[in-house]
């Protein structure tokens, strides 16, 4: 009975990985830009670039001046110092003296009833002089000066609702960076490659367009503004479909940010993100929970299969089971390394098979602890 558990653990998880990985992430592994580039013949629309920010001085000494030397002839900044005490506020007065069109306004205190960085937000979005609003966060940089024009094109050209980006992180050399490239391109193949099959689920507010009269439509944030977390994901999983989003996938109309530099911080990150997750629709929950769980199912019943072979001394089995889960982790490499280069242009080094394996923990353990946690922080 144990080994027939133990050949079906590894079979089913076999074969929903290789749908995951083959038929889903697929998808933006190997995906083909249209040839046709957006249309240039219309008037160009106006957008408004919008961060929220709290004690962001250094980031955004560095993000402000690259915003704008984009390509895009009618746009505007606008800084939202939320609550900042550090030098934010001295730096923008200087920033807005060099560039006409930066904007800015400052917070002093966050209402009880609502979470800080989505009260910042809607206070933005609220006072932005475009309609159309591309986000982004202070520590993030645009990797060309095409990044406005092509994340914005869905929404200026094509009536689309959302426009759903991509953003990555610096590669820095450790342990820590190689997880967090792979999580990051993980991250990426799930929602893009659902949005890519016409079922979006989630997206990133380091790169992130809608329109303000859509958001302002709605409410806002209505029925989240108590959630820590969810002002980019959660407001998609509530209004995206298949019809009114567009996946951006362009090297040129991606971001790039800076990542944590330790696990401490970079857990208190991953938990506030995790955390959110409990409120998304059953159905995208499952689209998650189906992949882990294979994922669990296979790696159980492979290494558990190869410890039964090989005390049972039956080399042929053992050499089989492990040939089977050699020739998935060639997949799992060549898949994310293909995807890194479509979304951002390069493949950083991940180590995607072991963090393939330490995804187990990952998920499993900090999944758990997020889903149940209470003090959630943005800043």
């Amino acid at each position: 009975m144990g080994l027939f558990l133990l050949w079906f653990f590894f079979g089913i998880g076999l074969i929903i990985q290789g749908i995951y990985l083959l038929m889903i992430f697929g998808r933006t592994a190997w995906f083909k830009s249209p040839s046709k580039s957006p249309s240039t013949q219309s008037p160009e629309e106006g957008v408004t670039v919008l961060v929220a920010a709290h004690n962001e001085f250094q980031n955004l000494k560095v993000l402000i001046p690259k915003l704008f030397e984009q390509d895009y002839p009618k746009f505007d900044v606008m800084i939202v110092n939320d609550r900042s005490t550090d030098r934010t506020k001295r730096l923008l007065e200087e920033m807005m003296a060099i560039y006409p069109k930066l904007r800015s306004v400052t917070i002093k205190y966050t209402p009880s009833h609502v979470t800080p960085k989505k009260f910042a937000l809607t206070l933005g979005i609220k006072v932005a002089k475009n309609d159309v609003i591309l986000l982004t966060d202070a520590d993030c940089i645009p990797n060309s000066d095409q990044w406005i024009r092509k994340m914005t094109a869905p929404v200026r050209l094509e009536d689309k609702t959302f426009a759903i980006g991509y953003s990555g992180y610096q590669e820095k050399p450790s342990q820590l960076n190689r997880w967090i490239q792979f999580e990051t391109i993980l991250t990426a193949l799930f929602y893009l490659s659902f949005g890519l099959w016409k079922d979006p689920f989630m997206g990133i507010g380091r790169n992130l367009c809608y329109r303000k009269s859509f958001f302002m439509g709605v409410k806002a944030f209505k029925g989240i503004w108590h959630l820590e977390g969810g002002d980019d994901d959660l407001f998609v999983n509530n209004y995206a479909t298949g019809k009114n989003s567009t996946i951006v996938i362009d090297p040129q109309a991606a971001t790039t940010s800076v990542p944590k530099e330790t696990w401490k911080d970079y857990l208190v990150q991953k938990k506030r993100h995790l955390h959110v997750g409990k409120y998304y629709r059953g159905e995208d929950k499952r689209k998650i929970g189906l992949y882990s769980m294979s994922h669990a199912l296979f790696w159980i019943g492979g290494i558990g299969l190869l410890i039964y072979f090989g005390i049972g001394l039956q080399w042929e089995h053992f050499l089989a089971v492990l040939g089977i889960i050699l020739l998935r982790s060639v997949f799992v490499a060549g898949i994310f390394k293909s995807a890194a280069k479509t979304v951002q242009g390069k493949a950083p080094k991940m180590n995607p098979v072991l963090n393939d394996l330490f995804y187990l923990g990952y998920f499993w353990i900090l999944g758990s602890v997020s889903y149940q946690s209470k003090d959630i922080q943005w800043k």
